[in-house]
Parts: structure tokens; sequence; C-alpha cells
């Protein structure tokens, strides 16, 4: 049922967000830096640092949006892919490989609709710290002539380290001032980062996911469910890594000194192929890969396990 599938995919994106929102956040801040300006080297270094400039609940900055939007999120993706397979079979018949990724196609459009500001907020949060960090490092740098404006110019990075937004606080500045149409900026970028993922995604566990089926009717074992979200997850996270590179640097709303800022996605493109190189388009492609392949993996054994369906039934038996 509708509302089973709504609450599989709720359980299912809180439970991977809490467990790989810190390799994300790494992946945000990878992403972000721009050359010349290079606060880490690696995931490993990243999340280091984070731990020693803010703390373990560093790594769990912007956590909170997430969590509070991936219910939503998961469970439109989910539930709208099989809203589109079941109205693409209705002959009764195998769907086609084109019906597949029509489905996935469909299911990537409708869950732009809270994927959007979902991203937008949680990029600034994640951010924030990468740039305090580079503030403080050019006001130590600046100290070492001990003049008056050195002391003031470190005092005010300390000071602008410590005033970090919060989601609240973000969202207000951009409804004040852009309408709803600031937590949307990015909406473009957003979907040519997750059509094209759902595309590739959904047919991709599909097949993989009836390669463990010994009987076409009867669901496959949920390793073989939680193996084909993690292979088909990390496909195509990395096919369109691109595309989050370019999405990430749209919406994030603050810059480090000396870096880029865009006006839309053809400029964003231009400027890092000309200034970064092509390389810089797979920046923290490993990263999304570890954070995608687990949180769908885990996705589509909670859709396996049937958790909504227990609770369902468990509700309407105490109801009798």
């Amino acid at each position: 049922s509708l509302p089973a599938k709504l609450i599989n995919g709720g359980i299912a994106g809180l439970i991977g967000v809490t467990c790989v929102f810190p390799i994300d956040l790494a992946k945000t801040r990878l992403q972000n830096q721009q050359n010349g300006q290079r606060m880490y080297t690696s995931l490993s270094d990243c999340l280091i640092k984070t731990i020693r400039s803010e703390g373990y609940f560093g790594m769990y900055r912007g956590a909170a949006v997430n969590l509070t939007l991936v219910t939503p999120e998961k469970a439109i993706k989910l539930a709208a892919n099989d809203f589109f397979r079941h109205h693409l079979s209705k002959d009764g018949k195998k769907l086609t490989l084109l019906k597949e990724m029509l489905a996935g196609c469909g299911a990537g459009t409708c869950q732009v609709i809270v994927t959007t500001p979902m991203e937008m907020l949680k990029i600034q949060l994640q951010d924030a710290g990468r740039l305090a960090a580079q503030k403080k490092l050019m006001a130590a740098q600046a100290q070492i002539s001990s003049s008056p404006a050195a002391a003031a110019a470190e005092a005010a990075a300390e000071a602008a380290a410590e005033r970090r937004p919060t989601a609240t606080q973000i969202t207000r500045e951009l409804l004040r001032s852009k309408g709803i149409a600031g937590l949307y900026k990015g909406l473009g970028a957003t979907l040519l980062r997750d059509v094209p993922f759902s595309i590739v995604y959904f047919p991709l566990f599909a097949n993989l996911n009836k390669l463990g089926q010994k009987d076409p009717n009867v669901k496959a074992p949920f390793y073989v469910s939680f193996l084909s979200g993690c292979v088909a997850g990390s496909t195509a996270a990395v096919a369109v890594n691109p595309c989050d590179v370019i999405k990430t640097r749209l919406q994030s709303l603050q810059r480090g000194v000396n870096e880029d800022t865009y006006s839309g996605i053809l400029d964003c493109t231009k400027k890092i192929w000309q200034r970064e190189g092509p390389t810089a388009f797979f920046k923290g492609a490993y990263c999304r890969a570890l954070v995608i392949a687990p949180l769908f993996g885990i996705a589509q054994v909670v859709y396996f396990v049937g958790i909504a369906e227990f609770l369902l039934d468990t509700l309407a038996k105490h109801r009798a």
C-alpha cells in the first residue's frame, strides 16, 4: 500500500543518513574547495580536521535538515518509482528497459520538490566549517606582522567562525529576500543530477535483484537486495557526479577568498573546466559512492523486510 511505501522509504532514509552523513559532509567540502584554496586533501584528512576543529558533532552539521526532510524525499522517490512501474506494466508484461528508465525518470522528477530545498540548506551548514577554517588560517598568516590591523583581522575571523548560521536563519533570510524561489536555487542542476541518477539506478537495481531470484514470484534474499542497492547506487552516483559538483557549487551562497561565483549551469561548467580541469568534475566521487551505496542498500533491505507492513498490521490488530 502507499502508506507502507511511504513509511518504508522514510525509515530507510533516517537509518541511511545517520550512518553515512559524515562522508556526505566531506563530499560537500571537497567539491566546494577550489584551486589555491584547498583545506583538505582527502576524505580522511577532511574528517580528521573537522573533528579537531569542530568536535565529533561537527561531522553532523546539517544532519538535522537531512533527517527532517529525508523521510519525505526518500518516500517520494521510492513510492513514485513503484507507482510509475505499476502503471507502465498494466498489460501484465515484463517492463522493458525503456519503461524502467521512464519510471526512474518520473521518480527523479518528483523527488526534487523536497530534494532541492533540503540540499540547499544542508550545503550551507556543511560548508560553514570549511569557510571558517579558511578565515582562521588567513588570520593566523596575517598575524605574522603583529600590527593592530592583523590582530583585528584575526578577531574578526574568530568571531565569524563562532557565528555560524542555523537552518532556520538561512530559511528566513532566503524567504525574506527572494521568496520561495530562494529555497529552490539550483533546481535545474538538481534535476540534471537526480533524473539521470534515477534513470540509471532503478533499472540497474531491478535487473541485479532479479539475478538473485530463484523464482520470479518469490522475493530475492535480503542480502541480494542489499548488494544490488549498493552496486546500483554507487554506479549511478559516480555516473552523475559532474552534475553533483555543479549543483553543489551553484547552491553555495558563501564563497571562500578568491573563489569563483557562477551565474548558471553553463557558466559554472565553463569555469570549472577552464580553471580546474576536467578532473574537478569528479571531486568527491568516491565519497558520494560511499554515501549512496549503503544508503540505497539499506533502503532496499527496509523495503524487503517490510517494516511498515508489520507496523500497520500491528496497529490494525490493536484497533480491532
